[in-house]
């Protein structure tokens, strides 16, 4: 119950290093961890040096008698194993020996792994199986006292005087031991799929993959991911209530007004770069209309909503904007939209209603040339895709309105970053940003 058991080959510097007069990795962790049991793992050399003056139990006897506390011992001898270099070797013999150490430990129990003693190969056998993910346990490494390989001396080795030599034993000494953050297998073919995930900004699949994962390994980035799928579904309440809570990023407007219009913009900057064209084309319309309507304000001191009023009905909490035929009696606006349209009927904005008003008030010419080559595209696709089953590709896109794809979500940017919206050129690349965050909250987990 409640047992600290230390698996650990037994290496060259092991039990004292007689190059630096200080512990080698096997009695540096039981100095640290204070294991209740260890057990050692001997070759044929290890096990001659053992036969001579018992000095890997000598150490540890004196170590725990220092502490004030007993440790049990066990020693699995290979005195076969000369050829210390052959990975599946090890590989194989480890994998039986820590299954049977797993099965004899309770819930309370923890089992350490040493990764600094030993061959090459013998490491590298232990770290494969933690990579796998077969075994519950902690990867130990004691980095040696001179920050380089350790020398082996064992020729006149005297115990007991290295013993009393040990630098270690004094008070305040180094700790020298590090928890090894080896992710398993599973793992990092799950973080794989997260990756993937959010290379094309499906979120939403993100944090299905990652609430099956433990809660322990996705603790540094789970709330992102959250972020990001709220987010790219426009809730802004869910938003706003992660948003705290995920450091190391923040949305690049805001304003919460100017941000509804700036991640819609965003949403449909995803949809053209996912290829999504016929839902990108749908989704054009309504920004439009608010875009042309942010214009009016902004650019030609119009507000419409001094001649509208809002149709709301229980199946839409916003309501539709509707001209109101009393507030445009005698203005110039119903000049203007009577001139545009001769039978000019007083029913909802359309951005054909707002389109001719900017080329009307509006002084930038370059401002109205790009409003009316996004009511031009609007006009001749936007029905297409949202009224037909009809493909849309980036080709459809162009030979029906001269412009791309990208060129079309271009015009959009310009009116953005030309209007008083506080936005950049840089924040067009928020959702990017927003990944780069994910993924280097994941490789701070090792």
């Amino acid at each position: 119950m409640n047992q600290i058991i230390l698996f650990s080959p037994v290496g060259g510097t092991d039990p004292i290093s007689s190059s630096n007069n200080k512990d080698g990795s096997l009695l540096h962790i039981c100095r640290v961890y204070r294991p209740s049991k260890v057990i050692m793992y001997m070759s044929q050399e290890m096990l001659e040096n053992q036969a001579k003056d018992d000095r890997y139990r000598y150490c540890l006897d004196r170590l725990a008698k220092d502490q004030g506390r007993k440790m049990e011992y066990e020693i699995i001898e290979r005195k076969e194993l000369s050829d210390v270099q052959e990975f599946d070797y090890f590989y194989q013999d480890f994998r039986k020996i820590i299954e049977n150490i797993i099965s004899s430990m309770d819930d309370s129990d923890s089992l350490l792994l040493n990764v600094s003693s030993g061959t090459p190969a013998m490491k590298s056998g232990l770290l494969v199986l933690k990579t796998l993910g077969e075994f519950p346990c902690t990867l130990i490494q004691v980095t040696t006292p001179v920050r380089r390989m350790n020398e082996h001396r064992h020729t006149d080795y005297d115990v007991e005087a290295l013993w009393e030599a040990d630098e270690d034993n004094k008070d305040g000494f180094e700790n020298r031991c590090h928890e090894v953050k080896c992710p398993t297998l599973s793992l990092i073919k799950q973080e794989e799929m997260i990756k993937q995930h959010i290379s094309v900004y499906d979120y939403g699949a993100a944090v299905s993959v990652a609430k099956k994962m433990s809660a322990e390994s996705t603790k540094k980035y789970l709330c992102l991911l959250q972020l990001a799928e709220a987010r790219i579904l426009l809730d802004f309440t869910a938003v706003d209530r992660l948003l705290p809570r995920c450091e190391g990023f923040s949305l690049p407007v805001q304003n919460k007004e100017k941000r509804k219009y700036f991640e819609y913009a965003l949403n449909l900057h995803i949809k053209q770069k996912r290829s999504e064209y016929a839902d990108f084309i749908r989704a054009i319309t309504p920004l439009i209309v608010d875009l042309f309507e942010i214009i009016l304000r902004e650019q030609c001191d119009l507000d419409i909503r001094e001649y509208t009023w809002t149709d709301k009905k229980k199946s839409d909490k916003n309501g539709v904007l509707k001209w109101d035929k009393n507030k445009l009696k005698g203005t110039d606006i119903l000049k203007k939209l009577e001139e545009k349209f001769k039978d000019f009927k007083y029913g909802p904005v359309y951005s054909s209603h707002l389109q001719p008003l900017i080329d009307a008030y509006s002084k930038n010419n370059n401002m109205k040339q790009q409003v009316e080559k996004l009511r031009d595209v609007e006009e001749k696709i936007r029905n297409l895709a949202a009224h037909q089953i009809v493909s849309i590709t980036d080709d459809t896109i162009k030979k029906l309105t001269d412009l791309s794809s990208k060129q079309v979500m271009d015009r959009i940017k310009w009116i953005f970053l030309n209007t008083n919206m506080g936005v950049k050129q840089k924040d067009f690349d928020s959702y990017d940003e927003l990944n780069r965050v994910i993924e280097s909250a994941m490789k701070s987990n090792y």
